[in-house]
């Protein structure tokens, strides 16, 4: 028998914390960083606390691994700074 369909569409699960703050954290680093090639923010663990970013940006070619990442962590210094982030592993490429 198949399932009847009554013509009502199923609404969208509503959005985790995880998704709310990887959301914020994604906006946060697409302001301060336009030119990116590449961007990404994963929850690592789902809690919505403990990040993983990659950020590609000819902003960082020619600049030291620990410049890059206080690019990064200034960025996302409200985050930082207000709990959302517990845990924060980052990773750069500079482009050209």
């Amino acid at each position: 028998m198949r399932p009847r369909f009554d013509g009502l569409v199923a609404a969208p699960p509503p959005a985790t914390i995880g998704d709310v703050a990887t959301e914020r954290l994604q906006r946060l680093l697409q302001q301060a960083f336009p030119e990116a090639s590449e961007l990404h923010v994963n929850d690592r663990t789902g809690g919505g606390d403990h990040f993983q970013v990659m950020v590609a940006s000819p902003r960082f070619a020619g600049l030291p691994l620990l410049e890059q990442h206080r690019l990064v962590n200034d960025a996302l210094a409200e985050p930082l700074r207000d709990g959302t982030i517990h845990e924060l592993r980052i990773k750069t490429k500079g482009t050209a």
